[in-house]
């Protein structure tokens, strides 16, 4: 596992809304949206690779994921992390963040996933509310009727394309991921591998990344001397909180938890 310094916005990672100015400049052509314009093209939304198409994933062996972690009250750096895992050469990336269930179709993994051609599943712990959808009454009784581990339902935008899946990734979870395509992948593979890959809620990959980044940057703060603020949390359990009391969380793959290469 490698975790990176400090992260300045722009570089290296996809911007959110409302970063780099561009929720100002929605409405200019500013080089930050032409360049995830042109990206956005050439995302691939259907399985590439011939582990994909085993109901298994056989011939699946390295799993990762990416997770950027910021300092409260600091614009300007971050921790990025990348995580690398045994399943059960780093061929697929789990990305904290959205892919296509994104403001302009081109979310952080849609642009890792283009960048590196990897494929990429984007994984979010909210939902995204855009192109009419919403998290409303509706979408939480969706939700109350997810009952166990693997259970999902389609987002459906207002314009009638599919952005995504709710997903139920644990039989004790109560909140559901929003699984979204990042890049040469098909959301049916991106569903079916993500519960392959929680132990927890959150898929093994990403919760390592998160864990590993909030970790480098209470390090690192700590040996320049300053004092160590809380990093910010974005909502990041570290277990699923409806567990009942002596319930154990068995992982949901069949290979248990995969080991963290260094």
């Amino acid at each position: 596992m490698r975790a990176g310094g400090p992260l300045t916005p722009g570089r290296g990672r996809s911007a959110g809304p409302g970063e780099l100015g561009l929720a100002a400049c929605s409405t200019c052509v500013c080089p930050a949206l032409r360049e995830q314009a042109r990206l956005k093209a050439l995302v691939v939304d259907r399985d590439t690779e011939a582990w994909q198409r085993d109901p298994a994933f056989s011939g699946l062996q390295r799993v990762g994921g990416v997770d950027v972690s910021f300092v409260k009250d600091d614009s300007v750096s971050a921790c990025a992390s990348l995580v690398v895992l045994n399943y059960p050469e780093l061929e697929v990336l789990f990305v904290d963040g959205n892919g296509v269930l994104h403001h302009r179709g081109f979310g952080v993994a849609c642009h890792l996933g283009v960048l590196t051609d990897v494929p990429c599943i984007g994984v979010a712990k909210k939902l995204l509310q855009v192109d009419g959808l919403e998290n409303d009454a509706a979408h939480r009784e969706k939700i109350r009727l997810l009952k166990a581990g693997g259970d999902s339902f389609p987002l459906m935008g207002g314009s009638g394309a599919v952005l995504g899946m709710a997903l139920k990734s644990h039989d004790h979870s109560t909140k559901p991921l929003y699984v979204s395509v990042g890049h040469k992948m098909s959301l049916e593979t991106a569903v079916r591998l993500t519960h392959s890959c929680c132990r927890f809620r959150i898929p093994e990959p990403v919760r390592q990344a998160d864990i590993r980044s909030r970790d480098y940057i209470r390090r690192t703060l700590a040996v320049q001397g300053a004092p160590v603020p809380q990093p910010e949390r974005s909502g990041k359990a570290q277990r699923p909180k409806a567990c009942p009391k002596g319930v154990s969380e068995e992982p949901a793959g069949k290979n248990g938890l995969p080991k963290a290469h260094s």
